[in-house]
């Protein structure tokens, strides 16, 4: 069960940074209804407040860095809990920024995930 859930985990961040650092707008198909972000204290519900508030960064082209994924079954769910470190460098910037961000993701009835709450956060420091 553990190979499976680090095998989950590592896919969808493959998946997800990759979609975010090139085509962003795609993301949303991995959100629903009922998901829930919180980007930097700023909580928004629903596929198209995450996907307006995902392509209104105020920076366009990006890379993530990741340096770690820890990944956790989600019981009740039968879902996968994932928490990423990483940095993320801004196109023009000479510097990264630390970064982490928690995914809870949910089986969907054709079997594959769909993402329930996501939180960002840059480390400061």
């Amino acid at each position: 069960m553990e190979e499976q859930v680090e095998l989950v985990g590592r896919a969808f961040v493959d998946h997800y940074y990759h979609l975010f650092d090139n085509d962003r707008c795609s993301l949303s198909s991995l959100y629903q209804h009922t998901s829930m972000l919180t980007f930097e204290g700023q909580m928004v519900h629903g596929v198209e407040e995450i996907s307006l508030k995902l392509n209104q960064l105020p920076f366009g082209q990006c890379q993530h860095e990741i340096s770690t994924i820890d990944s956790q079954p989600s019981v009740s769910t039968g879902g996968v809990m994932i928490f990423v470190s990483g940095s993320l460098r801004l196109t023009g910037e000479e510097h990264s920024l630390r970064f982490s961000q928690m995914f809870h993701l949910i089986p969907t009835m054709q079997g594959s995930f769909f993402v329930q709450n996501d939180i960002f956060r840059l480390n400061y420091g």
